[in-house]
């Protein structure tokens, strides 16, 4: 497996440059527990048992949380995982504890039921239960990746948002970024981004930059039209995707089918304007980009300059970060200079 680090940031156990600037908020957020209200099933039993289950003798009780999912009805099962849900919501003690009871395969097996909303409390009991480092082995060896892409694709919304979250988590395995990205996975997520709620955009982008380290997973996403969403996201401030679909793009950028579709989609211009009145993360992250575009290409270089990114530029050297200034100098130097080889050879020295 082909692993690459395109830049220099932090997130998801990668390394990357300091581009936020003094600030203390990330450009992604980890998928989570879901963040949806309580099921409205929810009986005064179940509160108790819910209360019962946070004790030292709660191990009876998950059995038979487990047997439920195992042979119940429809109904049984429905309240089996939403009891499992909730316990695995907010307590780390009880996702282990559950797992260990042996939930993972009933819960699994959920996913290819043909009720939605079954379904949909089976991928929602998973992403709670691959919070814990130590269930995402588990789960990924139980057989939850081909069903959680099938919930990708057919799914409620909010199944569809979950299961984006829970092949996050999976995905933090390195070894299942290829299974996943190989299920069919990449080209559903950037659907999601593409058509889904800002809640959906923003999982569905996590994911991808997280499965996008591998190669072979670049290529398909950018061959399921992924840099037409991204550049639309970046173009549009109001969208609050602007960090996270430009933290994508310099993930994919690496390989040149994404250099090439960046161009075809009219990302250039909008890459210029984001260093003209971005914020200093947005900026430093454009201009990274914008270099990796530009290092090896004259022609990528000119359409730049045509682009009128000299002069923002300037005022980056002068007024960013310290590795802004850096990075916008040296592009600078390029775009004056756009047949130097020498000054190319000293822009790939430069740490993106």
């Amino acid at each position: 497996m082909e692993m690459e680090n395109p830049a220099d940031f932090s997130y998801l156990g990668r390394n990357f440059s300091d581009v936020s600037n003094g600030e203390h908020s990330s450009a992604f957020s980890d998928c989570n527990s879901d963040r949806s209200g309580e099921f409205q099933t929810a009986s005064s039993q179940s509160r108790q048992l819910l209360i019962s289950c946070t004790s030292d003798n709660s191990d009876d009780l998950i059995r038979q949380l487990i047997a439920d999912l195992e042979a119940g009805s429809i109904e049984e099962q429905k309240q089996a995982a939403m009891e499992i849900r909730l316990l695995a919501k907010n307590k780390s003690e009880n996702r282990l504890k559950i797992a260990k009871a042996g939930a993972i395969k009933p819960l699994v097996s959920l996913l290819s039921c043909s009720d939605l909303q079954l379904q949909e409390y089976g991928v929602t009991a998973i992403l709670n239960l691959s919070l814990c480092d130590e269930n995402k082995e588990l789960i990924a060896s139980s057989g939850a990746i081909k069903p959680l892409v099938r919930s990708l694709k057919t799914g409620t919304p909010t199944a569809k948002e979950n299961a984006a979250c829970a092949l996050l988590r999976l995905s933090q395995i390195e070894e299942n970024k290829v299974a996943i990205g190989r299920s069919g996975a990449i080209p559903l997520l950037v659907n999601l981004l593409e058509s889904g709620g800002f809640r959906g955009k923003k999982d569905a982008s996590t994911a991808l930059y997280s499965l996008c380290s591998v190669k072979e997973n670049k290529i398909r996403a950018v061959q399921s039209g992924i840099m037409k969403p991204l550049v639309e996201l970046m173009a549009d401030f109001g969208s609050n995707m602007v960090d996270k679909s430009a933290y994508v793009l310099s993930v994919l950028v690496s390989v040149p089918e994404a250099r090439a579709a960046l161009v075809e989609e009219g990302g250039i211009p909008v890459l210029v304007e984001i260093i003209e009145v971005g914020s200093q993360r947005q900026k430093e992250i454009s201009v990274s980009i914008l270099l990796q575009l530009c290092e090896n290409s004259a022609v990528h270089r000119n359409m730049v300059a045509r682009e009128g990114a000299i002069p923002p530029l300037v005022a980056l050297s002068q007024s960013g970060t310290n590795r802004a200034k850096q990075k916008a100098e040296t592009l600078t130097e390029l775009l004056r200079q756009p047949r130097s080889g020498n000054v190319a050879a000293r822009a790939s020295d430069v740490s993106l």
